[in-house]
């Protein structure tokens, strides 16, 4: 509740402007950021001012104009109140990130799927992430999973360094290993047959680059956790609609798989889910 904007605001503006308030607003480290619909700006200072009374710890408010944008998934920020400031330290489950929010993508709102994968590692397992930002599930996996070694991918260079300086932070140094570059170079020149485990956190992209997850797994095939946005209906599950999509791509490359497991993370928007499948491929096709 205490990062609801309409029950910050309840008491303050009348019902049908708190029915077109975002919901909700994220808290990374002590910035918080927060959205609002067409014609509200102007209510930025007022909202950024109640936040901060409400979140004692928040020490920078960043309105964030637009949708994530770019190939580096980043967002345009405007600052509204306290420090004038990007960069931060998060906190999460015992793990330490340093992140700028300008440079680089992260969302809070995946903690929980980041500790469930990081909790499915078995012992020493040599892992991929194709997608992995500042490190967040590649820290987990290494620091609270069991996993040996974590190649850990990503395009952007300015996350590269904040990922080095959170294996060093969080002294993973030993099993976490930074990767400039695209996933699919990435595995074609180096990482092709060495992975039991691949985490693709970046929907956008997960479709296009799943051949290069399973060029990634061992001959003897291993698990896949596959993230994507659906739209889905009332009528319809985002769950089988992603599983219907990927299981006809595993099958025309001749996979042998099953998919154990699957959710919703989380809604993106109006009839738009972010989604959560868990794949086990039997033996590597590629």
């Amino acid at each position: 509740m205490k990062r609801n904007l309409r029950s910050i605001f309840k008491e303050k503006l009348p019902p049908e402007e708190l029915r077109s308030l975002y919901k909700s607003f994220d808290i990374i480290g002590d910035i918080a950021v927060f959205r609002v619909p067409k014609g509200f700006k102007s209510k930025s200072s007022a909202i950024a001012e109640a936040i901060m009374q409400t979140h004692k710890n928040v020490k920078t408010v960043l309105l964030q104009v637009g949708a994530v944008s770019s190939e580096f998934r980043l967002r345009r920020l405007e600052w509204v109140r306290g420090e004038k400031k990007t960069e931060t330290l998060h906190r999460e489950f015992g793990c330490v990130f340093r992140v700028d929010l300008e440079r680089c993508y992260f969302s809070p709102r995946l903690s929980f799927e980041r500790m469930r994968v990081a909790k499915l590692i078995q012992p020493n397992e040599t892992v991929v992430n194709m997608f992995a930002g500042v490190g967040c599930f590649s820290v987990l996996m290494a620091k609270l999973g069991k996993a040996e070694t974590v190649y850990s991918i990503d395009l952007n260079p300015h996350t590269i360094d904040f990922m080095h300086e959170n294996v060093r932070l969080n002294r993973v140094e030993d099993k976490v290993v930074p990767l400039l570059g695209d996933a699919k170079d990435a595995i074609t020149r180096s990482l092709s047959k060495v992975a039991d485990r691949v985490v693709m956190p970046l929907p956008e992209k997960a479709y296009e680059y799943l051949d290069y997850a399973v060029m990634a797994l061992k001959s003897s095939g291993g698990w896949i956790h596959y993230y994507d946005f659906e739209h889905a209906t009332e009528e319809e599950s985002p769950v089988e609609k992603v599983r219907a999509k990927i299981v006809a791509k595993l099958q025309r490359m001749g996979a042998e798989f099953n998919v154990s497991f699957g959710r919703v993370v989380r809604s993106t928007g109006s009839h738009w889910y972010q989604v959560v499948l868990d794949v086990q491929v039997a033996q590597s096709c590629v």
